[in-house]
């Protein structure tokens, strides 16, 4: 296994797993990593688009269920997080200027890396802000990519709508004053390491576990909470992705994924999203929570099994 990558005994990396750094148009080192399918029936590649402060190892186990069913995947650690360059002398916070930066390293992962090296036809399975990247992307990835599912997607936070407006309104002012670099209010001390809890984003220990012994290993992978300027930008993309003008350019058809519990992203704003998305569908996974491939198999088999169904275009999804 590549040296740029962290394998843990209870977190083994992928057969074959080949890793490395690429080079932005804007000069960022980004960190990706790629798995073949395995088995005689090679089915195409899944782009993996992880979240906020997650990074490739977290998804050892889904590259894995993914190269067993005959799909190759590709994955990469956004700027500013994972094994990918920061942007600030202070690595430990969550910042970037522009969520067109991210779209700029998705682009970069598909010249680079997708395209030239890996088999088609292309999905994408993206998470969180993974998902509003993708989103952000769509335009550009119509004549790249046959189907996205996209797993509790950031469109709006958690909360009463009035919260997130008194939120989004604050980031927009302390950027305004210059304090762009500083965390946003009340998200400075967030444990890179946390026990598990009630509060955690998956209700399965196992897992949870096996992520947290991967970030004491290595700690440098993990962030600490969002500054003003990754915050004030991450609203300007939920507004720019869901304009009505803007939604009309999206033609990949997807699979929305939801996440009956989460306490994180607003289930409501996908739903309202979900209805006017022309080339979407939504499915809602009772009981689980926001990291739906981090979750027990009860929820996350779910997940699997839509995003199969629905890329492998073999029925009806029906739970």
């Amino acid at each position: 296994m590549d040296d740029l990558l962290i394998a843990v005994p209870e977190n083994p990396a992928p057969d074959g797993i080949e890793a490395g750094l690429l080079q932005t148009s804007d000069g960022i080192s980004i960190r990706y990593a790629r798995v073949p399918g395995r088995g005689e029936t090679k089915r195409g590649t899944v782009v993996l688009l992880p979240g906020r402060n997650e990074y490739i190892e977290k998804y050892f186990e889904t590259a894995d269920d993914l190269a067993r069913r005959g799909y190759g995947s590709a994955i990469l650690d956004w700027r500013g997080q994972g094994g990918s360059e920061r942007l600030l002398a202070n690595a430990n916070r969550g910042y970037v200027e522009s969520f067109d930066d991210y779209v700029r390293d998705l682009d970069t992962l598909f010249e680079q890396v997708v395209l030239p090296d890996c088999r088609g036809p292309y999905y994408i399975l993206a998470h969180s802000t993974g998902v509003l990247i993708a989103l952000l992307a769509s335009p550009s990835l119509t004549n790249r990519v046959r189907r996205m599912v996209l797993c509790a997607p950031l469109l709006g936070l958690a909360g009463s709508p009035a919260t997130t407006t008194w939120v989004a309104r604050l980031a927009r002012f302390l950027y305004a004053i210059g304090l762009g670099k500083m965390y946003m209010p009340g998200r400075r001390n967030r444990l890179k390491t946390p026990d598990f809890s009630p509060a955690a984003l998956s209700s399965d220990p196992e897992r949870f576990n096996r992520n947290r012994a991967t970030v004491t290993t290595s700690p440098g992978l993990a962030i600490n909470g969002p500054t003003v300027a990754w915050t004030r930008a991450m609203f300007r993309a939920v507004e720019q992705v869901t304009d009505p003008d803007f939604m009309a350019r999206l033609h990949i058809p997807s699979l929305i994924l939801a996440a009956g519990s989460d306490r994180v992203v607003s289930n409501s704003a996908i739903e309202t999203y979900a209805r006017h998305l022309r080339s979407g569908s939504l499915l809602t996974i009772d009981g689980a929570r926001h990291e739906l491939l981090q979750e027990a198999d009860r929820y996350r088999e779910q997940a699997l099994a839509a995003f199969f169904a629905f890329v492998e275009g073999t029925g009806d999804i029906d739970f």
